[in-house]
């Protein structure tokens, strides 16, 4: 095996922060009622109304894609139909998991920076009311994309309303939805219920968590069944507790904002220490913790020899790399000497 240096493949290789652990082992005394019947689980959701609003409802799962296919499910019929970018999350890296589960369609949109906009939903509309066709419900979008870029609340809040006047509810997959809210300097909530969302996937392990994630209601009719779905989907835990208190921590003092910062701005080192090397292009704008970069296939096979990261085009020559909490200056500057070096040999 391999022994790679800290990795910049992805957010979800990084450790768990000491804070989470800390709060992990302070939950794991004696015995409490199972499946979120807990004072910790109860503590976890008053701490999510604090921050988004009383008005809303919270649930636990245990990670990013079950809170996305489980939270769409109970915004979707079967003969419905899910708007979502072409690089979505759940339309390529969820092995179809929403098509079977929620038993719909994915309707892609392909977009060069990862973002919908009410030009690219209007099109799809056409088809409303034949029986022959997927009838288009719900818009799913990622916050922060998969490409890196950050919805300004302008973005958002017109995509929100456009979908709302064309009865299409809104999903977010707020997987590094942390990320997005450090790149805005704005709160939570900002971005959520005051974009009048009508359900997050809240993310924590991309963050610093161990494992778990959040499905999060605006709008209270989508989750009347909610816990049904969620059971059926495999993803209600017994020992809620250790999911509860992970998230409880996260929202405390501000950590999920104060961890978000710190991997957008080794991602924005990463991109200053890189941009004067000629081999090198940055593809898309750093707002958050990825730096997307076209680079030669021979200096990107040399760097893997020392570091994991992903291709994100090949046939474009265009590869991912990720920072996280955990990403320090020093990391960031051997990585980019090590680029240097095998773009050097390149030359």
């Amino acid at each position: 095996m391999i022994e790679y240096k800290k990795s910049f493949a992805s957010d979800n290789n990084t450790m768990v922060h000491p804070k989470i652990m800390e709060a992990l082992q302070s939950a794991n005394v004696g015995h409490v009622v199972a499946y979120g019947d807990d004072s910790y689980t109860e503590s976890a959701i008053k701490r999510f109304k604090e921050i988004f609003g009383e008005d809303i409802e919270v649930f636990f799962v245990f990670n990013g894609t079950g809170a996305n296919v489980t939270g769409l499910a109970a915004m979707t019929m079967p003969h419905q139909g899910i708007i979502c970018a072409e690089s979505a999350h759940i339309q390529v890296d969820e092995c179809g998991a929403a098509e079977r589960f929620i038993g719909c369609r994915l309707i892609p949109v392909e977009t060069a920076d990862g973002k919908l906009r009410p030009e690219d939903i209007e099109p799809l509309l056409a088809v409303r009311g034949g029986q022959h066709h997927t009838q288009p419900g719900v818009v799913s979008i990622t916050q922060s994309t998969e490409m890196g870029t950050v919805y300004s609340i302008d973005e958002l809040k017109t995509l929100v309303d456009y979908a709302h006047s064309m009865n299409l509810t809104v999903h977010v997959d707020g997987a590094r939805i942390a990320n997005a809210a450090a790149y805005l300097n704005v709160d939570l909530k900002s971005i959520t219920a005051d974009a009048g969302i009508d359900v997050l996937s809240f993310g924590g392990t991309k963050n610093g968590l161990m494992f778990g994630e959040a499905v999060v209601f605006f709008n209270r009719t989508l989750s009347e069944n909610y816990k049904y779905i969620r059971k059926q989907g495999m993803q209600l835990a017994s020992k809620m507790r250790y999911i509860a208190v992970q998230f409880e921590a996260l929202l405390t003092d501000d950590l999920w904002l104060r961890n978000a910062q710190k991997a957008n701005a080794m991602a924005r080192l990463l991109a200053k220490e890189v941009e004067g090397i000629p081999e090198i292009a940055i593809t898309q704008p750093v707002q958050s913790n990825g730096v997307f970069v076209s680079m030669p296939k021979d200096a990107a096979e040399r760097l893997l020899e020392n570091y994991f990261f992903y291709p994100w085009n090949e046939e474009k020559g265009e590869y991912r790399w990720m920072t996280s909490f955990d990403t320090d200056e020093e990391d960031v500057r051997q990585f980019a000497e090590t680029v240097r070096k095998a773009c050097l040999r390149q030359a």
